[in-house]
C-alpha cells in the first residue's frame, strides 16, 4: 500500500509566521492532499472497521499559539457533515501526523456517549491492553503530546469531559516528522483499527 504522501516541506508550512501566507500554503499544498486521502481512505476504513465512512476536510485551520496550528481530514457516519458525531481524523501539524478519534462540544448525544463509555470502561481497558495513546484536548500544537498506557481511568475521564457543557474528547496516536514522512497507509489504517473499539462506542447517527 502506498505512502501518505507528506514531505518535510509540508510540515514547515505550519511554521510560517505570517498567518495569511500560512493559510495560502495550506490551501495550495496541504488541503488538496487531504481531500484526496479522505476520498481514497474512506472505503478502506469502511472495509477494515466494518462501518460506513464519509470523508470530509476541515474548512478552517485550528489556531493556537502563533504560529503552530493543524488541519485535518475526517471520516464520520454522515455525508452531511462530521462535527455532530464522533469521527476519526488524520491531522497534520508542524509537529507531525496524528490519527485520532474526536468528539466536538457541538456533537449530538454526548451524554449518551458518556454513559456508554462508563459502562464499557473495563472492557476497553482489556481491549487496549496497555496500548499508549495521547490526549489532544489541551494540546498546544508545538510538539506531540505524551502518550500514556491506557487504563480504565482514561475512559472515565473522557466520560467526565463529555458530560461538561462545552466538553469533548480528542485522543489518538502521533508520528513525529521523521516518522511521518515515511508513514504508509497500511500503518495509518492499523492505527485507526486500534482506535476502533473506542470509536465504535462514540459513534452515533441521529
Amino acid at each position: 500500500m502506498s505512502g501518505v504522501g507528506f514531505g518535510r516541506a509540508d510540515f514547515r508550512v505550519f511554521e510560517l509566521e505570517d498567518f495569511s501566507a500560512r493559510m495560502q500554503q495550506i490551501a495550495q499544498r496541504i488541503r488538496p492532499r487531504l481531500v484526496r486521502l479522505g476520498a481514497e481512505l474512506a472505503p478502506e476504513l469502511s472495509r477494515r472497521l466494518h462501518m460506513e465512512f464519509f470523508p470530509h476536510v476541515a474548512k478552517h485551520m485550528r489556531r493556537s499559539v502563533n504560529p503552530p496550528a493543524e488541519t485535518w481530514a475526517a471520516w464520520g457516519p454522515s455525508a452531511g457533515g462530521y462535527k455532530r458525531y464522533g469521527y476519526l481524523a488524520l491531522c497534520i501539524s508542524g509537529a507531525g501526523l496524528h490519527a485520532r478519534t474526536v468528539v466536538k462540544s457541538e456533537a449530538d448525544d454526548r451524554a449518551a456517549m458518556a454513559l456508554r463509555l462508563r459502562a464499557k470502561s473495563a472492557d476497553l481497558e482489556r481491549t487496549f491492553r496497555g496500548t499508549k495513546v495521547a490526549r489532544y484536548d489541551r494540546w498546544e500544537s508545538r510538539r506531540l503530546p505524551r502518550p500514556d498506557a491506557v487504563q480504565r481511568e482514561l475512559f472515565e475521564s473522557l466520560a467526565d469531559a463529555l458530560d461538561k457543557k462545552t466538553g469533548g474528547i480528542d485522543v489518538g496516536f502521533g508520528w513525529p516528522i521523521s516518522d511521518a514522512v515515511r508513514l504508509d497507509r497500511a500503518e495509518l489504517l492499523d492505527a485507526f483499527a486500534e482506535l476502533e473499539p473506542l470509536y465504535r462506542i462514540l459513534r452515533s447517527v441521529s
